[in-house]
Protein backbone atom coordinates (compact mmCIF):
# COMPACT_ATOMS: atom_id res chain seq x y z
CA UNK A 1 0.00 0.00 0.00
CA UNK A 2 1.43 3.56 -0.67
CA UNK A 3 1.57 6.33 1.55
CA UNK A 4 -1.80 7.72 0.59
CA UNK A 5 -3.42 5.14 2.09
CA UNK A 6 -2.41 5.49 4.86
CA UNK A 7 -2.71 9.39 5.59
CA UNK A 8 -6.36 8.74 4.04
CA UNK A 9 -6.99 6.46 6.75
CA UNK A 10 -4.92 8.15 9.19
CA UNK A 11 -6.92 11.22 9.23
CA UNK A 12 -9.92 9.23 9.45
CA UNK A 13 -9.12 7.83 12.20
CA UNK A 14 -8.05 10.79 13.72
CA UNK A 15 -11.36 12.33 12.34
CA UNK A 16 -13.34 9.57 14.40
CA UNK A 17 -11.80 9.91 17.74
CA UNK A 18 -11.95 14.02 17.55
CA UNK A 19 -15.54 13.50 17.23
CA UNK A 20 -15.63 11.97 20.62
CA UNK A 21 -13.82 14.53 22.28
CA UNK A 22 -10.48 12.59 22.54
CA UNK A 23 -7.64 14.61 24.50
CA UNK A 24 -4.66 15.59 22.73
CA UNK A 25 -2.17 13.41 22.21
CA UNK A 26 1.42 13.75 21.23
CA UNK A 27 2.91 13.68 17.31
CA UNK A 28 4.67 10.54 18.51
CA UNK A 29 2.13 8.57 19.67
CA UNK A 30 -0.60 9.89 16.95
CA UNK A 31 1.84 8.64 14.13
CA UNK A 32 1.89 5.71 16.39
CA UNK A 33 -1.39 4.97 16.73
CA UNK A 34 -2.03 5.81 12.90
CA UNK A 35 0.71 3.11 11.59
CA UNK A 36 -1.23 0.33 13.86
CA UNK A 37 -4.38 0.67 12.42
CA UNK A 38 -3.12 1.31 8.80
CA UNK A 39 -1.21 -2.31 9.74
CA UNK A 40 -4.18 -3.78 10.57
CA UNK A 41 -6.47 -2.76 7.75
CA UNK A 42 -3.34 -3.82 5.33
CA UNK A 43 -3.95 -7.00 7.53
CA UNK A 44 -7.94 -7.47 7.00
CA UNK A 45 -7.89 -6.52 3.28
CA UNK A 46 -4.61 -9.10 2.48
CA UNK A 47 -4.93 -11.71 4.98
CA UNK A 48 -6.62 -15.04 3.19
CA UNK A 49 -8.01 -17.26 5.89
CA UNK A 50 -9.73 -19.31 3.80
CA UNK A 51 -8.13 -22.41 4.59
CA UNK A 52 -8.11 -21.38 9.16
CA UNK A 53 -11.96 -21.47 8.31
CA UNK A 54 -12.37 -24.75 6.27
CA UNK A 55 -13.65 -22.80 3.39
CA UNK A 56 -13.30 -23.81 -0.05
CA UNK A 57 -14.07 -20.45 -1.34
CA UNK A 58 -11.50 -17.40 -0.43
CA UNK A 59 -12.64 -15.33 2.16
CA UNK A 60 -10.95 -12.65 4.18
CA UNK A 61 -11.20 -11.04 7.56
CA UNK A 62 -12.59 -8.15 6.30
CA UNK A 63 -15.35 -9.74 4.13
CA UNK A 64 -16.50 -11.41 7.67
CA UNK A 65 -16.52 -8.35 9.50
CA UNK A 66 -18.42 -6.47 6.99
CA UNK A 67 -19.78 -9.33 6.60
CA UNK A 68 -20.10 -8.75 3.03
CA UNK A 69 -21.55 -12.54 1.32
CA UNK A 70 -21.84 -13.55 -1.84
CA UNK A 71 -25.11 -13.69 -3.47
CA UNK A 72 -26.28 -17.64 -3.49
CA UNK A 73 -27.35 -18.98 -7.04
CA UNK A 74 -29.42 -21.60 -7.89
CA UNK A 75 -28.61 -22.50 -11.68
CA UNK A 76 -31.30 -24.25 -13.63
CA UNK A 77 -29.54 -27.10 -13.88
CA UNK A 78 -30.88 -29.67 -16.85
CA UNK A 79 -28.46 -31.67 -16.75
CA UNK A 80 -28.47 -32.95 -13.18
CA UNK A 81 -27.66 -37.01 -12.39
CA UNK A 82 -30.47 -38.59 -11.35
CA UNK A 83 -33.36 -40.85 -12.06
CA UNK A 84 -35.70 -39.08 -15.41
CA UNK A 85 -39.06 -37.64 -13.98
CA UNK A 86 -37.01 -36.47 -10.56
CA UNK A 87 -35.85 -32.87 -8.96
CA UNK A 88 -32.20 -32.60 -8.23
CA UNK A 89 -31.66 -33.12 -4.16
CA UNK A 90 -29.59 -30.37 -3.79
CA UNK A 91 -32.13 -27.23 -3.60
CA UNK A 92 -31.39 -25.19 -0.15
CA UNK A 93 -34.49 -25.61 2.39
CA UNK A 94 -33.14 -22.57 4.59
CA UNK A 95 -32.52 -18.50 4.00
CA UNK A 96 -29.40 -16.39 4.97
CA UNK A 97 -31.01 -12.96 5.91
CA UNK A 98 -29.37 -9.57 5.60
CA UNK A 99 -29.89 -8.99 9.71
CA UNK A 100 -29.03 -5.62 8.93
CA UNK A 101 -32.13 -4.85 6.96
CA UNK A 102 -35.58 -5.01 8.29
CA UNK A 103 -38.96 -6.00 6.21
CA UNK A 104 -40.95 -2.86 4.57
CA UNK A 105 -44.81 -2.90 4.89
CA UNK A 106 -46.67 -4.35 2.55
CA UNK A 107 -48.64 -2.21 0.39
CA UNK A 108 -52.07 -1.59 0.87
CA UNK A 109 -54.33 -4.79 -1.20
CA UNK A 110 -52.29 -6.54 0.29
CA UNK A 111 -55.24 -6.28 3.56
CA UNK A 112 -57.54 -8.41 0.80
CA UNK A 113 -55.60 -11.44 2.11
CA UNK A 114 -57.91 -11.64 5.19
CA UNK A 115 -61.06 -10.92 3.41
CA UNK A 116 -60.57 -13.40 1.13
CA UNK A 117 -60.12 -16.20 3.96
CA UNK A 118 -62.76 -14.43 6.35
CA UNK A 119 -64.84 -17.53 5.77
CA UNK A 120 -62.80 -20.19 7.50
CA UNK A 121 -61.83 -17.78 10.27
CA UNK A 122 -63.92 -19.28 12.56
CA UNK A 123 -63.81 -22.54 11.53
CA UNK A 124 -60.84 -23.79 9.85
CA UNK A 125 -59.89 -25.64 7.29
CA UNK A 126 -60.33 -29.37 7.26
CA UNK A 127 -59.41 -31.78 5.25
CA UNK A 128 -63.07 -32.66 4.02
CA UNK A 129 -63.25 -29.41 2.90
CA UNK A 130 -60.68 -29.84 0.67
CA UNK A 131 -61.91 -32.42 -0.55
CA UNK A 132 -65.06 -31.13 -1.88
CA UNK A 133 -62.87 -28.46 -3.81
CA UNK A 134 -61.60 -31.41 -5.94
CA UNK A 135 -64.69 -30.51 -8.02
CA UNK A 136 -63.82 -27.45 -8.70
CA UNK A 137 -60.24 -27.76 -9.35
CA UNK A 138 -57.14 -28.32 -12.35
CA UNK A 139 -54.68 -29.48 -10.08
CA UNK A 140 -54.25 -30.06 -6.32
CA UNK A 141 -50.91 -28.27 -4.45
CA UNK A 142 -48.84 -29.66 -1.65
CA UNK A 143 -46.48 -28.14 -0.15
CA UNK A 144 -44.32 -30.52 2.55
CA UNK A 145 -40.68 -29.77 3.88
CA UNK A 146 -40.14 -27.01 0.91
CA UNK A 147 -41.08 -29.34 -1.61
CA UNK A 148 -43.79 -28.87 -4.12
CA UNK A 149 -46.26 -31.96 -5.65
CA UNK A 150 -48.93 -31.64 -8.07
CA UNK A 151 -52.08 -33.92 -8.83
CA UNK A 152 -53.31 -32.98 -12.25
CA UNK A 153 -57.05 -33.53 -12.53
CA UNK A 154 -58.68 -31.57 -15.83
CA UNK A 155 -56.16 -29.74 -18.44
CA UNK A 156 -57.27 -26.21 -18.25
CA UNK A 157 -56.94 -23.65 -21.82
CA UNK A 158 -53.66 -23.52 -23.03
CA UNK A 159 -51.02 -23.65 -20.42
CA UNK A 160 -52.59 -21.86 -17.62
CA UNK A 161 -51.98 -24.82 -15.08
CA UNK A 162 -48.16 -25.05 -16.03
CA UNK A 163 -47.00 -21.33 -15.39
CA UNK A 164 -49.26 -20.89 -12.42
CA UNK A 165 -47.54 -24.09 -10.80
CA UNK A 166 -43.89 -22.63 -11.91
CA UNK A 167 -44.65 -19.53 -10.37
CA UNK A 168 -45.11 -21.24 -7.18
CA UNK A 169 -42.26 -22.95 -7.58
CA UNK A 170 -40.12 -19.70 -7.85
CA UNK A 171 -41.81 -18.65 -4.87
CA UNK A 172 -39.97 -21.69 -3.63
CA UNK A 173 -36.51 -20.80 -5.05
CA UNK A 174 -36.88 -16.99 -3.38
CA UNK A 175 -37.86 -18.02 0.29
CA UNK A 176 -36.76 -21.60 0.38
CA UNK A 177 -37.57 -23.43 3.76
CA UNK A 178 -40.50 -20.54 4.89
CA UNK A 179 -43.13 -21.48 2.26
CA UNK A 180 -45.17 -23.37 5.10
CA UNK A 181 -46.73 -27.24 4.47
CA UNK A 182 -49.93 -26.86 2.68
CA UNK A 183 -52.49 -28.67 0.51
CA UNK A 184 -54.91 -26.76 -1.73
CA UNK A 185 -57.12 -26.96 -4.97
CA UNK A 186 -56.55 -24.43 -8.17
CA UNK A 187 -58.99 -23.51 -10.28
CA UNK A 188 -57.40 -21.83 -13.30
CA UNK A 189 -60.53 -20.82 -15.66
CA UNK A 190 -62.03 -17.44 -16.42
CA UNK A 191 -65.22 -17.29 -13.87
CA UNK A 192 -65.13 -17.77 -10.81
CA UNK A 193 -67.02 -21.50 -9.32
CA UNK A 194 -67.21 -21.55 -5.57
CA UNK A 195 -70.96 -20.01 -5.25
CA UNK A 196 -71.69 -17.86 -1.86
CA UNK A 197 -75.46 -18.34 -1.94
CA UNK A 198 -74.86 -22.00 -1.90
CA UNK A 199 -72.78 -21.46 1.55
CA UNK A 200 -75.36 -19.69 3.29
CA UNK A 201 -78.37 -20.13 6.08
CA UNK A 202 -78.16 -22.06 8.93
CA UNK A 203 -77.86 -25.37 7.67
CA UNK A 204 -75.33 -24.51 5.06
CA UNK A 205 -72.01 -26.49 4.67
CA UNK A 206 -68.64 -24.80 5.33
CA UNK A 207 -67.66 -23.79 1.39
CA UNK A 208 -64.38 -25.81 -0.12
CA UNK A 209 -61.73 -23.60 -0.33
CA UNK A 210 -60.46 -22.95 -4.16
CA UNK A 211 -57.90 -21.30 -5.61
CA UNK A 212 -58.67 -18.85 -8.52
CA UNK A 213 -57.52 -15.65 -10.59
CA UNK A 214 -60.39 -13.98 -9.69
CA UNK A 215 -63.33 -13.20 -7.51
CA UNK A 216 -66.89 -11.21 -7.52
CA UNK A 217 -69.49 -10.32 -4.73
CA UNK A 218 -71.03 -13.77 -5.25
CA UNK A 219 -68.31 -15.75 -5.26
CA UNK A 220 -65.65 -17.33 -2.47
CA UNK A 221 -63.11 -18.02 -4.81
CA UNK A 222 -59.77 -17.19 -3.00
CA UNK A 223 -57.86 -14.79 -5.33
CA UNK A 224 -54.07 -15.47 -6.88
CA UNK A 225 -52.03 -13.66 -9.03
CA UNK A 226 -52.44 -15.35 -12.86
CA UNK A 227 -50.25 -17.09 -14.80
CA UNK A 228 -49.27 -14.31 -17.03
CA UNK A 229 -46.92 -12.71 -14.34
CA UNK A 230 -44.78 -15.54 -15.35
CA UNK A 231 -45.12 -14.93 -19.08
CA UNK A 232 -48.49 -15.73 -21.76
CA UNK A 233 -46.45 -17.79 -23.73
CA UNK A 234 -49.92 -18.25 -26.80
CA UNK A 235 -50.15 -14.71 -27.18
CA UNK A 236 -45.68 -13.90 -27.12
CA UNK A 237 -46.72 -11.86 -23.67
CA UNK A 238 -42.94 -11.68 -21.79
CA UNK A 239 -43.09 -12.06 -18.28
CA UNK A 240 -44.41 -9.54 -16.04
CA UNK A 241 -40.53 -8.08 -15.14
CA UNK A 242 -39.61 -8.00 -18.90
CA UNK A 243 -42.89 -6.28 -20.04
CA UNK A 244 -43.15 -3.90 -17.09
CA UNK A 245 -39.97 -2.57 -17.48
CA UNK A 246 -40.92 -2.27 -21.57
CA UNK A 247 -43.47 -0.39 -20.46
CA UNK A 248 -42.02 2.03 -18.42
CA UNK A 249 -39.48 2.51 -21.08
CA UNK A 250 -42.43 2.98 -23.93
CA UNK A 251 -43.84 5.55 -21.93
CA UNK A 252 -40.72 7.71 -21.66
CA UNK A 253 -41.55 8.02 -25.88
CA UNK A 254 -43.97 10.47 -25.24
CA UNK A 255 -45.87 12.96 -22.96
CA UNK A 256 -48.65 12.54 -21.83
CA UNK A 257 -49.56 16.24 -23.18
CA UNK A 258 -48.45 15.01 -26.64
CA UNK A 259 -50.31 11.92 -27.16
CA UNK A 260 -53.26 11.20 -29.34
CA UNK A 261 -56.02 13.14 -27.08
CA UNK A 262 -58.94 9.84 -27.51
CA UNK A 263 -59.38 6.81 -25.60
CA UNK A 264 -57.50 3.15 -27.09
CA UNK A 265 -58.73 -0.05 -27.12
CA UNK A 266 -57.49 -3.24 -28.61
CA UNK A 267 -58.46 -6.64 -28.11
CA UNK A 268 -60.38 -9.79 -28.80
CA UNK A 269 -64.30 -8.39 -29.19
CA UNK A 270 -66.16 -11.71 -29.23
CA UNK A 271 -65.36 -13.09 -26.19
CA UNK A 272 -68.20 -11.10 -24.05
CA UNK A 273 -71.05 -8.67 -24.62
CA UNK A 274 -69.70 -5.84 -23.12
CA UNK A 275 -66.59 -5.54 -25.04
CA UNK A 276 -68.82 -6.68 -27.98
CA UNK A 277 -70.84 -3.47 -27.16
CA UNK A 278 -67.66 -1.29 -26.70
CA UNK A 279 -67.27 -1.50 -30.42
CA UNK A 280 -70.40 0.30 -31.16
CA UNK A 281 -68.55 3.16 -29.50
CA UNK A 282 -66.02 3.81 -32.41
CA UNK A 283 -65.88 6.54 -34.41
CA UNK A 284 -68.64 6.15 -37.32
CA UNK A 285 -69.79 8.89 -40.44
CA UNK A 286 -72.52 9.91 -37.88
CA UNK A 287 -71.02 10.53 -34.34
CA UNK A 288 -67.36 10.18 -32.88
CA UNK A 289 -67.30 9.10 -29.47
CA UNK A 290 -63.83 9.76 -28.95
CA UNK A 291 -62.69 6.27 -28.95
CA UNK A 292 -60.16 4.92 -31.08
CA UNK A 293 -60.84 1.29 -31.08
CA UNK A 294 -59.52 -1.95 -32.80
CA UNK A 295 -60.14 -5.82 -33.10
CA UNK A 296 -57.42 -8.26 -31.99
CA UNK A 297 -57.51 -11.80 -34.06
CA UNK A 298 -55.11 -13.86 -32.70
CA UNK A 299 -54.60 -16.22 -35.48
CA UNK A 300 -53.55 -13.36 -38.10
CA UNK A 301 -51.45 -11.35 -35.38
CA UNK A 302 -49.86 -15.29 -34.79
CA UNK A 303 -49.30 -15.68 -38.38
CA UNK A 304 -47.56 -12.23 -38.61
CA UNK A 305 -45.18 -12.69 -36.01
CA UNK A 306 -47.09 -10.90 -32.71
CA UNK A 307 -45.68 -7.44 -34.19
CA UNK A 308 -48.51 -5.16 -33.66
CA UNK A 309 -48.94 -6.26 -30.32
CA UNK A 310 -46.16 -5.14 -28.07
CA UNK A 311 -47.83 -3.60 -25.64
CA UNK A 312 -45.11 -0.94 -24.70
CA UNK A 313 -46.33 0.37 -28.21
CA UNK A 314 -49.67 1.06 -27.12
CA UNK A 315 -48.80 3.71 -25.09
CA UNK A 316 -49.67 6.72 -27.81
CA UNK A 317 -52.91 8.13 -26.10
CA UNK A 318 -53.96 9.78 -23.52
CA UNK A 319 -56.41 7.46 -22.48
CA UNK A 320 -56.76 3.86 -22.49
CA UNK A 321 -60.01 2.16 -21.82
CA UNK A 322 -60.34 -1.36 -19.50
CA UNK A 323 -62.93 -3.58 -20.42
CA UNK A 324 -63.60 -7.49 -18.99
CA UNK A 325 -63.69 -10.35 -21.04
CA UNK A 326 -65.23 -13.73 -19.88
CA UNK A 327 -64.67 -12.73 -16.50
CA UNK A 328 -61.99 -10.31 -15.18
CA UNK A 329 -58.78 -9.84 -17.97
CA UNK A 330 -55.27 -9.88 -17.58
CA UNK A 331 -54.93 -6.86 -19.80
CA UNK A 332 -56.15 -4.57 -16.60
CA UNK A 333 -51.99 -4.40 -15.78
CA UNK A 334 -50.88 -3.73 -18.62
CA UNK A 335 -53.28 -1.27 -19.28
CA UNK A 336 -52.60 0.99 -16.34
CA UNK A 337 -49.07 0.52 -16.49
CA UNK A 338 -49.06 3.23 -19.56
CA UNK A 339 -49.06 6.61 -17.87
CA UNK A 340 -52.54 7.25 -19.23
CA UNK A 341 -55.53 7.69 -17.88
CA UNK A 342 -58.01 4.60 -17.45
CA UNK A 343 -60.80 4.60 -18.22
CA UNK A 344 -62.54 1.65 -16.50
CA UNK A 345 -65.70 0.80 -17.29
CA UNK A 346 -67.73 -1.05 -13.87
CA UNK A 347 -66.30 -4.52 -13.75
CA UNK A 348 -67.91 -7.32 -12.38
CA UNK A 349 -65.19 -9.17 -11.06
CA UNK A 350 -61.54 -8.38 -9.04
CA UNK A 351 -58.10 -9.35 -9.32
CA UNK A 352 -55.63 -9.28 -6.12
CA UNK A 353 -54.94 -5.63 -6.58
CA UNK A 354 -57.51 -3.86 -8.09
CA UNK A 355 -59.74 -3.24 -4.72
CA UNK A 356 -57.50 -0.95 -3.17
CA UNK A 357 -57.52 1.17 -6.39
CA UNK A 358 -59.57 4.33 -6.11
CA UNK A 359 -61.82 6.00 -8.87
CA UNK A 360 -60.73 9.65 -9.59
CA UNK A 361 -57.42 9.17 -7.99
CA UNK A 362 -56.46 5.57 -9.73
CA UNK A 363 -58.49 5.98 -12.48
CA UNK A 364 -61.72 7.29 -14.03
CA UNK A 365 -64.98 5.33 -13.67
CA UNK A 366 -67.26 4.42 -16.45
CA UNK A 367 -70.80 3.22 -16.71
CA UNK A 368 -71.27 0.12 -18.02
CA UNK A 369 -74.71 0.54 -19.16
CA UNK A 370 -73.64 3.78 -20.74
CA UNK A 371 -70.15 3.17 -22.10
CA UNK A 372 -70.42 5.46 -25.37
CA UNK A 373 -71.65 8.66 -24.02
CA UNK A 374 -69.20 7.89 -20.95
CA UNK A 375 -66.43 7.70 -22.65
CA UNK A 376 -66.65 10.43 -24.83
CA UNK A 377 -67.59 13.25 -21.61
CA UNK A 378 -64.66 11.24 -19.82
CA UNK A 379 -61.89 12.30 -22.78
CA UNK A 380 -63.79 16.19 -23.55
CA UNK A 381 -63.65 16.69 -19.68
CA UNK A 382 -59.60 15.24 -19.12
CA UNK A 383 -59.13 17.36 -22.11
CA UNK A 384 -60.59 20.21 -20.86
CA UNK A 385 -58.75 19.41 -17.64
CA UNK A 386 -55.67 18.13 -18.59
CA UNK A 387 -53.71 18.78 -15.09
CA UNK A 388 -56.05 16.62 -13.53
CA UNK A 389 -56.37 13.55 -16.04
CA UNK A 390 -52.66 13.90 -16.29
CA UNK A 391 -52.44 13.06 -12.46
CA UNK A 392 -54.70 10.32 -12.46
CA UNK A 393 -53.05 8.44 -15.28
CA UNK A 394 -49.53 9.31 -13.67
CA UNK A 395 -51.30 8.06 -10.13
CA UNK A 396 -52.42 4.60 -11.41
CA UNK A 397 -49.14 3.94 -13.51
CA UNK A 398 -47.19 4.68 -10.19
CA UNK A 399 -49.58 2.64 -8.29
CA UNK A 400 -48.88 -0.23 -11.07
CA UNK A 401 -44.86 0.50 -11.30
CA UNK A 402 -44.18 0.66 -7.83
CA UNK A 403 -46.66 -1.52 -6.01
CA UNK A 404 -46.57 -4.30 -8.05
CA UNK A 405 -43.64 -5.50 -8.83
CA UNK A 406 -42.32 -9.03 -8.55
CA UNK A 407 -40.75 -9.20 -5.20
CA UNK A 408 -44.68 -7.74 -3.95
CA UNK A 409 -46.36 -10.33 -6.03
CA UNK A 410 -43.80 -13.26 -4.71
CA UNK A 411 -44.69 -11.74 -1.37
CA UNK A 412 -48.41 -11.40 -1.91
CA UNK A 413 -48.03 -15.09 -2.76
CA UNK A 414 -46.56 -16.24 0.33
CA UNK A 415 -48.59 -13.91 2.58
CA UNK A 416 -51.92 -15.35 1.11
CA UNK A 417 -50.08 -19.09 1.16
CA UNK A 418 -48.89 -18.89 4.99
CA UNK A 419 -52.31 -17.49 6.42
CA UNK A 420 -54.10 -20.06 4.61
CA UNK A 421 -51.94 -22.88 5.85
CA UNK A 422 -52.61 -21.53 9.54
CA UNK A 423 -56.16 -22.05 9.04
CA UNK A 424 -55.42 -26.03 8.05
CA UNK A 425 -56.99 -28.61 10.49
CA UNK A 426 -55.08 -31.21 9.23
CA UNK A 427 -51.52 -32.32 8.27
CA UNK A 428 -50.58 -31.62 4.71
CA UNK A 429 -49.30 -35.12 2.80
CA UNK A 430 -48.52 -36.16 -0.51
CA UNK A 431 -51.59 -38.08 -2.25
CA UNK A 432 -50.57 -41.25 -4.18
CA UNK A 433 -50.95 -39.47 -7.73
CA UNK A 434 -49.12 -36.41 -6.95
CA UNK A 435 -45.59 -35.92 -8.45
CA UNK A 436 -42.80 -33.86 -7.35
CA UNK A 437 -42.18 -31.05 -9.23
CA UNK A 438 -39.37 -28.46 -9.90
CA UNK A 439 -38.14 -25.80 -12.29
CA UNK A 440 -36.00 -28.45 -13.80
CA UNK A 441 -38.86 -30.64 -14.38
CA UNK A 442 -40.76 -27.92 -16.05
CA UNK A 443 -38.33 -25.53 -17.84
CA UNK A 444 -36.01 -28.36 -19.26
CA UNK A 445 -38.54 -30.47 -21.35
CA UNK A 446 -39.93 -27.21 -22.37
CA UNK A 447 -39.47 -25.62 -26.14
CA UNK A 448 -39.93 -22.33 -28.02
CA UNK A 449 -41.48 -19.52 -25.83
CA UNK A 450 -42.57 -21.81 -23.29
CA UNK A 451 -38.99 -22.34 -22.07
CA UNK A 452 -37.75 -19.03 -23.04
CA UNK A 453 -40.32 -17.28 -20.60
CA UNK A 454 -39.65 -19.82 -18.27
CA UNK A 455 -35.77 -19.29 -18.33
CA UNK A 456 -36.74 -15.21 -18.22
CA UNK A 457 -38.89 -15.55 -15.01
CA UNK A 458 -36.47 -17.92 -13.20
CA UNK A 459 -35.57 -16.55 -9.98
CA UNK A 460 -31.79 -17.56 -10.06
CA UNK A 461 -31.03 -16.88 -5.79
CA UNK A 462 -33.05 -16.98 -2.40
CA UNK A 463 -33.70 -13.64 -1.33
CA UNK A 464 -31.60 -11.94 1.53
CA UNK A 465 -34.39 -9.94 2.93
CA UNK A 466 -38.17 -10.93 4.55
CA UNK A 467 -41.18 -10.45 2.67
CA UNK A 468 -43.27 -7.55 3.45
CA UNK A 469 -44.86 -6.79 6.53
CA UNK A 470 -48.24 -8.06 6.19
CA UNK A 471 -51.00 -5.57 7.23
CA UNK A 472 -53.84 -6.38 9.90
CA UNK A 473 -57.39 -6.91 8.10
CA UNK A 474 -59.64 -4.44 8.18
CA UNK A 475 -62.01 -3.64 10.80
CA UNK A 476 -66.01 -3.96 9.55
CA UNK A 477 -66.65 0.12 9.77
CA UNK A 478 -62.86 0.69 8.16
CA UNK A 479 -63.80 -1.29 5.23
CA UNK A 480 -67.25 0.04 5.08
CA UNK A 481 -66.36 3.50 4.99
CA UNK A 482 -63.67 2.85 2.25
CA UNK A 483 -66.12 0.43 0.31
CA UNK A 484 -68.82 3.49 0.72
CA UNK A 485 -66.33 6.41 -0.44
CA UNK A 486 -65.24 4.45 -3.91
CA UNK A 487 -68.86 4.20 -4.38
CA UNK A 488 -69.69 7.91 -3.38
CA UNK A 489 -66.84 8.99 -5.89
CA UNK A 490 -68.08 6.83 -9.26
CA UNK A 491 -71.94 8.61 -8.40
CA UNK A 492 -70.54 11.60 -8.37
CA UNK A 493 -69.00 11.30 -11.54
CA UNK A 494 -72.42 9.76 -13.09
CA UNK A 495 -73.90 13.12 -11.59
CA UNK A 496 -71.58 15.56 -13.44
CA UNK A 497 -71.74 13.08 -16.72
CA UNK A 498 -76.07 13.44 -16.65
CA UNK A 499 -75.79 16.88 -16.14
CA UNK A 500 -73.03 17.31 -18.88
CA UNK A 501 -75.80 15.57 -21.53
CA UNK A 502 -78.89 17.30 -19.80
CA UNK A 503 -76.99 21.12 -20.88
CA UNK A 504 -76.31 19.44 -24.09
CA UNK A 505 -79.25 18.38 -25.24
CA UNK A 506 -80.64 21.71 -24.19
CA UNK A 507 -78.41 23.47 -26.68
CA UNK A 508 -80.12 21.06 -29.30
Amino acid sequence: MDDSFHVGYGSQIHNFFSKFGSAPVKRSASITVILFFSSIIVLINWLDVSVILGDPFPRTIFSIIRKQRVKFEIPLNCSYEGLPGTCPSNYPLTIELDESSSAAACPEYFRWIHQDLKPWKSTGITREMVERGRAHAHFRLVIVNGKAYVENYIKPFQTRDMFTIWGILQLLRLYPGMVPDLELMFWCEDRPVVRKRLYQGPNATAPPPVFHYCGNKNALDIVFPDWTFWGWAETNIRPWMQTLMAIKEGNKRMNWIDRIPYAFWKGNPKVAPAREELMNCNISDEFDWKARLYTLDWSKIKKGGYNDTRLEDQCTHRYKIYVEGIAWSVSEKYIMACDSMTLLVKPNYHDFFIRSMVPMQHYWPINNNNKCRDLKFAVEWGNNHTDVALAIGKAGSEFIHENLTMKYVYDYMFHLLSEYAKLLKFKPEVPPGATEVCSEMKACSEKGRWKKFMVQSLVKSPSDKLPCRLPPPYEPPELKAFLDRKKNISKKVQKWESQYWESLNKKQ
